[in-house]
């Protein structure tokens, strides 16, 4: 999804005059080229990522569109102050993309891992928030990005669905009918487990890589009473959106995802993901729990 990004981004400088890309170092060796070509339109400004989003800020308030890229924790956690002032207070657009996801990298260490990044976007006002299940998911949500005005987050990974979804922002039925039945909805790249997961039961299963705006439409159209819901970063996340958009039916909720708990011993993102309950063998157990099955 990295290498896609690159390319894309690249593509896209040479493409729309606008278009800018702002770094923090992370990545700042691949954009070597396209800084070559476009030296006033790929900026690095060092190890410091809140002056990344204040300079994307005041490229957005000349009427640039800024993609600010670094990874999730810094990106997210270290800048939210100024994420929340020079782009949501000042009403202006960017698209922010990083990658490390929840615990891509573990052997890097805690610096390295944002599992709370959506949760703390969400707290923003009117933000699209992509998350490809796959590396040919991101051009696409890219090109948009930048052609819009609008604020996006797009969240890559490493760790990847085996093969893409088109028009995955709404939500996409994969398995199943519209007959009453369970609702399993996947986020991203937890697709494949979640299949491998249900593979025996009667449910029905769906699909976004676009958790906000979250496709209540489509949701209301599939939910029965009973929804699971997996996503690859905090658990509970959209629970308060599903929950919502359900508010007038009964129902219940099952919200499935990396948990609070702190893994010190950083292993694996497979060891993560075991841990927090989001391998096959995990999420089985949980939603035949949930299901009584």
């Amino acid at each position: 999804m990295r290498d896609t990004f690159i390319s894309t981004a690249t593509d896209l400088l040479a493409e729309e005059p606008r278009s800018a890309v702002v770094l923090a170092d992370i990545s700042a060796a691949a954009f070597d080229p396209a800084a070559g070509q476009h030296p006033d339109r790929v900026i690095n400004v060092g190890i410091r990522e809140q002056l990344m989003i204040g300079v994307a800020g005041g490229l957005a308030l000349t009427g640039m569109r800024p993609i600010v890229h670094s990874y999730a924790p810094f990106l997210v956690d270290r800048a939210y102050e100024q994420i929340k002032l020079d782009l949501d207070h000042q009403d202006v657009g960017a698209v922010l993309v990083s990658v490390g996801a929840s615990y891509d990298r573990p052997e890097s260490g805690r610096t390295h891992m944002s599992p709370q990044d959506v949760a703390l976007i969400d707290t923003l006002e009117n933000w699209t928030i992509r998350v490809p299940g796959h590396a040919h998911e991101v051009t696409p949500a890219l090109r948009a990005a930048v052609r819009a005005d609008n604020r996006v987050y797009l969240r890559l990974s490493t760790i990847s669905n085996a093969w893409p979804q088109r028009d995955a922002g709404d939500l996409r039925l994969l398995r199943g009918d519209h007959t009453p039945r369970p609702l399993v909805i996947a986020v991203g790249p937890v697709l494949d487990d979640v299949l491998a997961a249900v593979a025996d039961l009667d449910v029905n299963v769906a699909y976004t890589n676009r958790p906000r705006p979250f496709d209540t439409a489509g949701l209301r159209a599939l939910a029965d009473s009973e929804v699971i819901l997996v996503e690859p970063y905090l658990a509970g996340t959209s629970s308060r959106v599903v929950g919502e958009a359900l508010a007038d039916r009964p129902h219940r909720l099952l919200a499935l995802g990396v948990g609070r708990t702190d893994l010190r011993r950083y292993g694996t993102a497979a060891d993560h993901a075991r841990g927090h309950g989001l391998d096959a063998a995990g999420l089985r157990a949980s939603i035949t729990g949930f299901l009584g099955r």
